[in-house]
């Protein structure tokens, strides 16, 4: 028996505004408002509004909320400062990724953990079921909050003109409670779009008068209404993962080129420390496969799951594919083996159901701002 899906606080004014809806990860999402095509390039010039209430938000408090998070984890949270977020991962204990996550640290012992939408749950139960033993508690915090994003170089000047708080000290992977629009807020300035920007928790409640306000403040900065459509081309374009292409449980952070965020240095144990050191020695004496950017040459677009080729032979998968507009060409995500993996590697291609259709090897991310 299939469920309705869930509704955000906005889903009547989205209808309103024309959206086409999806199902997205059991939310009924607006897809877009108009043209994918205006609404990505609104983003990348000028200033476009998200509504991203189905991701999935989990607060831990505590005395040893930190030092729980980072057994966890695999990211060291102990250090992320006072106002402050991190980007990490929790994986299983065979290392295989769970989700990818941000950390913000909103007090002495008050974290925030947002967690994919799809995941929320599997994410939930995974902290819920290591926090025994820790003066910590885990708390499902998905209703509590709307998330709004700005997203854009226009970004900063629409957030002025409705907030006093101090934008200009926010430093990037940073948030800080203030007030938006007369509407309690924290103001993270994070995003996955590639761009500048700020994303807005605030009660459900409140979502829609802060929507009203920010299209209104935003409307002489070219600001629009963006659906999930273009936020995925946008993220494409800025080399970013997305759960269930990119990143799965069958692949370490390691497989996944993220190696990085897996903080051996802290204290304590952590979950999957055993099997991700195993992986990161693998990952340096027979390197996996890598991830790598590919720009078509032809016009037709490659999809996730098919094959990249070489040479007659499959050297990897296609994760991630679509038309570019920044680009103005079709272009992939693809883990490939290490031989094929440097830019300019020649003689690389996708069959696109049965035809090999040639492809640069580039390195990601294909698109990145002018600071």
């Amino acid at each position: 028996m299939s469920t309705a899906p869930r509704l955000t606080a906005l889903d009547a004014l989205h209808r309103s505004l024309g959206a086409t809806m999806t199902d997205f990860a059991g939310w009924d999402m607006p897809l877009r408002y108009a043209s994918e095509r205006d609404e990505h390039n609104a983003v990348r010039t000028r200033a476009g509004l998200f509504d991203l209430s189905h991701m999935g938000e989990i607060t831990v408090t505590g005395p040893e909320a930190a030092a729980f998070l980072s057994y966890a984890l695999v990211g060291n949270i102990a250090t992320v400062g006072n106002g402050r977020a991190r980007y990490t991962m929790i994986v299983q204990e065979d290392g295989g990724i769970v989700d990818d996550l941000i950390v913000y640290r909103l007090g002495e012992t008050e974290y925030m953990v947002v967690a994919n939408a799809g995941n929320a749950q599997i994410v939930l139960d995974a902290l819920t079921g290591r926090v025994g033993g820790f003066d910590a508690e885990v708390r499902d915090d998905r209703d509590a909050y709307a998330l709004l994003a700005v997203q854009g170089p226009e970004s900063p000047a629409i957030m002025k003109a409705v907030t006093d708080a101090d934008l200009d000290g926010l430093k990037y992977y940073a948030g800080l409670p203030g007030t938006v629009a007369g509407v309690p807020a924290l103001i993270a300035r994070t995003g996955y779009t590639g761009e500048d920007g700020f994303e807005l928790f605030v009660a459900p409640e409140h979502a829609e008068q802060l929507w009203r306000a920010l299209t209104e403040a935003g409307a002489p900065n070219g600001l629009i209404p963006c659906g999930l459509s273009c936020r995925d081309t946008l993220r494409l374009e800025a080399g970013m993962p997305l759960y269930g292409h990119e990143l799965t449980t069958a692949l370490t952070p390691f497989d996944a080129g993220l190696g990085r965020v897996v903080k051996f240095e802290k204290e304590g144990d952590f979950v999957g420390r055993e099997a991700l050191t195993a992986a990161a020695e693998r990952a340096e004496t027979a390197p996996p496969r890598k991830l790598v950017g590919l720009i078509a040459e032809g016009r037709r677009v490659p999809r996730a799951g098919f094959p990249v080729v070489a040479d007659g032979k499959v050297i990897g998968e296609v994760t991630s594919g679509a038309p570019s507009p920044t680009l103005g060409k079709p272009i992939a995500m693809a883990y490939v083996d290490a031989a094929f993996a440097a830019p300019g590697t020649e003689g690389v291609g996708v069959d696109i159901r049965g035809t090999h259709e040639p492809y640069e090897v580039v390195a990601l991310p294909f698109y990145k701002r002018q600071k």
